[in-house]
């Protein structure tokens, strides 16, 4: 069974497992903090950054959760992540699935294997949201596009491998809320912090 099929298998038996939350109300949640976070800090650069911190405190700990119930489940996901290809299935199909339901792709991959994308064709955190338009002076719309609404995600991200050892940027390249097609999250192996992660994280 190749290891995309596998993390989609895991994903989806530890998404079932997982108590759920009303996405309703999950969205409105997280909307009412990047509005207060919007009338806090005004400046939507400071705004990103903070929802990057916020992101990665979560990550860090939804990494264990992940590890313990996966290994519950028998399921070994520490074992299966042997390069960045794999880890990436992992965060993508099983995260993403366990945690919010929702099933994201992974590819993009640049020539060193160093580099991807995730891709999400659903967004749960933008549910109801509608960012203003460029030249919206009433709501500082030309700001408000510079705001990454869903940069929780890169913190996410970015929290939960460095528990893992590997230390990536993350960044959002594509945004349905601004027009995209897809949200697309590219991911950027920067440094492996320990031995152990497997000869082919390492550099040639």
């Amino acid at each position: 069974m190749s290891s995309k099929m596998q993390a989609s298998q895991a994903g989806q038996a530890l998404w079932s497992k997982m108590p759920k939350a009303n996405a309703e109300l999950f969205a409105l949640t997280y909307g009412s903090l990047v509005t207060e976070l919007v009338r806090d800090y005004e400046d939507p650069i400071e705004v990103n950054a903070q929802l990057d911190r916020i992101g990665h405190s979560i990550g860090v700990r939804c990494v264990d959760e992940l590890l313990s119930k996966a290994d519950v489940a028998g399921m070994g996901l520490a074992t299966q992540c042997q390069n960045l290809r794999d880890t990436a299935e992992v965060v993508a199909k099983v995260g993403f699935k366990m945690f919010l339901g929702v099933q994201a792709e992974v590819g993009g991959f640049s020539q060193d294997q160093r580099s991807f994308s995730i891709y999400l064709q659903d967004n749960p955190l933008a549910t109801f949201v509608e960012l203003p338009a460029a030249g919206d002076e009433q709501y500082n719309g030309d700001d408000l596009r510079k705001l990454k609404y869903s940069n929780l995600y890169c913190g996410v991200i970015r929290g939960a491998l460095e528990q893992v050892n590997l230390k990536v940027e993350c960044n959002i390249v594509r945004d349905t809320l601004k027009g995209d097609e897809v949200n697309e999250i590219r991911v950027e192996l920067k440094e492996v912090l320990a031995d152990g992660a497997g000869d082919d994280y390492k550099e040639e």
